[in-house]
């Protein structure tokens, strides 16, 4: 519950009420400005029966700060109802020894409502192998709208990549996904291996169209970016890779899916050799969020709620970046790179968060509270 704890204006005019002709007068005006009144009396019968409550205080009138709080909790609101009414998709299985990402799918679907539907590769690969050609041509020209498509990669990658977006796309649909994590090495069967290995791009536009999806069967973050999105804040896919101390900055991206709404400029295509962490080849995107302030989301457990959010907000700046076919972004934080990466780390989260655009510690706050999370933002 919510309650709008306003007066009319900032303060009575004390004067000219003082020299209303009647008293009856006078109490009509003073209880039109006693709003503060009964909020003790609602919180006092609230907190003795557990339930829990927030105040937005104000005026009615002419108060922006207040105006934008109610705003902040609308969203909020608006989240936690997504959620509640969401499908994550969990395809593969976990990542060999990344213990940080393993998460408790009784604590996702209790605590945030989310239904977890468990999916096979197998059937993504059998919707592969029964794309058409015209499904295909018609996905390469939409990867010439998404990305900026280099002469360096081969059509033969090209059309490895679109048959397994078109099928992805079926395969969300199919499911009815909101969003969705996954990893799969495939090993020993060529034709998952050949799925998993060509998902990049299909993924990116999935992400981009408000389907996320996370790699690295990265459950937490796939909520993560979920929360983003909503919020509309885009919501990719990162880890901080190196610390800059001539620049005090720090470097963040990911191989794999990239949000193109954030992206600064076009999204690149890129073919890789070899990817690290999975089987095969192919191409993959390489990124750079747009600049300007951001806000990094961690979905991080918490012994005494289930889950926490773990926030901070920042700056994404110019400079160069690693162009190694990944998503990469250079970060400024305001107590510095040390100060951020000790006071994160110090959270307990997974190495994996979500990164949006714009500054979202207030709208977060308030998800948070409304399904009675745990939240730490970096100071």
């Amino acid at each position: 519950m919510i309650f709008l704890n306003l007066q009319p204006d900032p303060a009575i005019e004390y004067e000219s009420f003082n020299m209303m002709p009647s008293r009856e007068a006078m109490t009509g005006e003073w209880l039109a400005y006693c709003s503060s009144c009964p909020m003790p009396e609602i919180a006092n019968v609230l907190t003795r029966l557990d339930k829990r409550f927030h105040q937005v205080t104000g005026t009615l009138y002419g108060d922006h700060e207040w105006w934008e709080q109610v705003e902040e909790w609308l969203r909020a609101a608006e989240v936690g109802h997504a959620l509640s009414h969401a499908r994550l998709g969990l395809m593969g299985h976990y990542y060999g020894g990344m213990l940080d990402i393993v998460t408790d799918l009784v604590q996702v679907s209790g605590r945030f409502g989310i239904h977890v539907e468990m999916l096979e590769v197998d059937e993504l690969s059998q919707i592969r192998a029964e794309v058409g050609e015209d499904a295909i041509q018609i996905k390469l020209d939409e990867f010439n709208t998404f990305f900026e498509v280099g002469e360096n990669c081969s059509s033969a990658e090209l059309v490895r990549a679109a048959r397994t977006a078109v099928a992805l796309d079926n395969f969300v649909s199919r499911n009815n996904l909101d969003f969705m994590a996954y990893f799969y090495k495939g090993s020993g069967v060529f034709e998952n291996e050949d799925t998993m290995s060509s998902i990049i791009l299909g993924s990116s536009m999935l992400t981009g169209r408000g389907v996320p999806v996370a790699g690295e069967y990265e459950v937490k973050n796939a909520i993560a970016m979920k929360i983003m999105d909503l919020l509309g804040a885009g919501g990719s896919f990162t880890e901080y890779y190196v610390l800059d101390f001539e620049s005090d900055l720090v470097l963040m991206g990911h191989d794999g899916p990239g949000h193109t709404g954030i992206a600064e400029g076009r999204i690149k295509v890129q073919p890789l050799e070899v990817y690290h962490g999975k089987v095969g080849k192919g191409l993959s995107v390489e990124m750079s969020v747009k600049q300007g302030p951001v806000t990094l989301l961690s979905v991080v457990e918490d012994k005494n709620r289930g889950f926490k959010l773990l926030v901070a907000e920042g700056e994404s700046v110019a400079g160069e970046i690693l162009k190694i076919g990944n998503t990469n972004s250079r970060y400024s934080f305001p107590g510095g790179a040390r100060h951020f990466v000790e006071q994160w780390n110090s959270q307990g989260p997974a190495h994996h968060c979500a990164v949006g655009v714009g500054h979202l510690a207030g709208h977060l706050e308030k998800v948070s509270r409304l399904l009675n999370l745990g939240f730490f933002r970096i100071p």
